[in-house]
């Protein structure tokens, strides 16, 4: 075949395309290529990595010049940042929403700009490491607008607040910050009023009823919808040093009530709400609540589809205790100790009380019984003599719809005289409260396990003592049940014979002679020789009694439940 010889040489191909380089370059000036050459935006990106990491550091640097930083400071309180480290196991965070906030721009080239001036959002959110789990934790900065929501971002914080529920994972709140929409100069800024809404408790309310654990701090004012996203935890807790509450601060309550004066701790300090049942607990100071919210999740699951997390336990489960055995005084009208018997029975060093300040009549919190947790409930006869009030059965109802929603079984340990009553029970609505105590025991389906230590008596004892069918239950040899105590009981039972006898000077005697009667046929063995009780055992053996208990739940009970919960059989709720 013949060589087709039309192509030119490569030499000539080459200088052909020189000279055309040459001749396109000759139309442009040197001016023109350096401007064409700066306006070229890095192909790495470098340029707006830069601005990122510049408002990070911004964000994360406090300015010590800055007046809401200076106030932060001589209030005692740690800046947010600083909190972070202090709560959260060191270096785990990640910020969400790490450049959200007020930024103002400088244009420094065609399609180039600078940030100038950064206000960061001043609610602070993210994920990090609790004791080795993992945490949503939003934050808020006090000194960025004292706190107020319309520093922050509304879709950060709803958005954080969907994250917990679709990854199952525990939100712990920090909270320092003023009402739901700032201050009446937002008027004057946007132009126009809005009408007010909370756009987050949707979900808030979808956490707590799915048992994904809501535990909240007050580390500064909190006011308006700062008090009420803290109280909405499954647990809340309040600095005694710096902390407080209420719904409106002091110039507010000053135009609206005309009371004049008040600074935050008269108005609603931990003297005011840790007492009142607003609060859960009380701590020192912020190092001591960060410490409370670290053992609270200890105890609790991510979320309701889980078992609470078993630790291992050097405790021997079958521990006797002797003492427990002349703890519950023969004399039926002295009283005792009962945390005594509660930290006797549980793991050592794993009683936590919650609500110890308020409801009194009443004793809650959690433990663990051979390193499995457990939710404990007990009636405090040095209080009111044990009789449940408005405030115990208001703190024991809500201590139930935790332990509910976090399938913490339940240990009580009842010596109860009854509701309370008197004109003050009567004043603050025992009954309702008694009652709504009631429905809760009714309507949970935690396993409950029973101790009856002393006293079971009236519809208070009858609620707690036959909220599980089956029951399951021991008591001890101190016990006594009936529908009414003996004092006041005998009285009521016997009033026709008393008072005739009492006409002849013999009531004291004859009324001597039914309480003999009466306690001899109340021996508890009596009730168990008609099967009225189960089993009556040894005091000292109860740790062993109840372990045996608690195994037996989170091999066999606790799967069975996480299997109804996740088939839809039952459905708890905390709110």
């Amino acid at each position: 075949m013949a060589k087709n010889n039309s192509s030119p040489p490569a030499g000539a191909s080459k200088e052909q395309a020189t000279n055309r380089l040459n001749q396109l370059s000759s139309h442009i000036s040197p001016a023109k290529q350096k401007k064409t050459q700066a306006n070229r935006l890095p192909a790495d990106h470098s340029d707006v990595l830069t601005q990122i990491n510049n408002l990070r550091t911004i964000a994360a640097t406090p300015d010590p010049k800055n007046r809401g930083y200076i106030r932060q400071k001589q209030a005692g309180k740690l800046w947010v940042r600083e909190r972070i480290d202090q709560l959260l196991d060191a270096n785990t965070f990640t910020e969400i929403g790490s450049v959200s906030g007020t930024v103002t721009w400088a244009k420094t080239a065609p399609m180039r700009e600078k940030p100038v001036a950064f206000v960061p959002s001043n609610n602070v959110q993210g994920a990090g490491l609790l004791r080795g789990r993992k945490v949503l934790l939003t934050a808020d900065d006090f000194s960025i607008r004292s706190g107020h929501a319309d520093g922050a971002s509304t879709g950060k914080t709803v958005y954080v607040e969907k994250l917990a529920i679709a990854l199952r994972i525990p939100v712990v709140k920090l909270v320092d910050g003023s009402s739901g929409g700032g201050s009446v100069t937002t008027i004057k800024k946007e132009g126009w009023s809005y009408l007010p809404h909370v756009a987050s408790f949707p979900f808030v309310v979808q956490q707590l009823n799915m048992g994904i654990p809501n535990l909240g701090a007050v580390v500064g004012p909190a006011i308006g919808l700062g008090a009420a996203r803290v109280v909405s935890c499954h647990f809340s807790v309040m600095a005694a040093d710096i902390g407080a509450l209420f719904n409106a601060g002091p110039k507010v309550v000053e135009g609206a009530t005309f009371e004049e004066g008040l600074d935050f701790q008269d108005l609603g300090g931990p003297m005011v709400h840790c007492m009142n049942g607003t609060i859960d607990n009380l701590a020192a100071n912020e190092a001591e609540c960060y410490e409370q919210l670290r053992v609270v999740l200890s105890y609790l699951p991510n979320s309701g589809s889980e078992a609470p997390p078993v630790i291992p336990c050097t405790d021997p489960e079958d521990r006797e205790d002797i003492a427990l055995r002349s703890i519950i005084p023969r004399r039926q009208a002295r009283m005792y100790n009962a945390r005594t018997i509660i930290t006797s029975v549980v793991d050592q060093d794993s009683w936590f009380e919650i609500g110890a300040l308020w409801g009194r009549t009443a004793i809650g919190g959690l433990a663990r019984l051979g390193g499995r947790p457990v939710g404990v409930i007990s009636l405090n006869c040095e209080v009111n003599g044990g009789a449940l009030d408005a405030a115990g059965s208001q703190k024991l109802t809500r201590l139930l719809k935790l332990c509910d929603v976090m399938n913490l079984p339940i240990l009580q340990f009842l010596d109860v005289p009854g509701y309370a009553i008197g004109t003050v029970a009567e004043r603050t609505a025992t009954m309702r409260w008694g009652v709504e105590l009631a429905k809760a025991y009714f309507s949970t389906t935690v396993p409950v396990f029973n101790v009856v230590t002393r006293r079971v008596f009236g519809v208070a004892g009858g609620v707690m003592l036959g909220c599980r069918d089956p029951v399951m239950q021991v008591a001890w040899p101190s016990g006594q049940w009936g529908s009414l105590p003996l004092d006041g009981g005998i009285e009521v039972g016997h009033r026709h014979e008393l008072r005739e006898a009492e006409k002849i000077g013999k009531k004291e005697e004859l009324y001597q002679e039914l309480e003999e009667e009466y306690l001899r046929l109340m021996n508890p063995v009596r009730t168990a020789n008609a099967f009225g009780i189960e089993e009556i055992i040894d005091p000292k053996d109860t740790r062993k009694v109840c372990c045996s208990w608690a195994e037996h739940v989170y091999e066999v009970l606790i799967r069975e439940r996480l299997a109804d919960r996740a088939s839809g059989k039952i459905s708890p709720t905390f709110a």
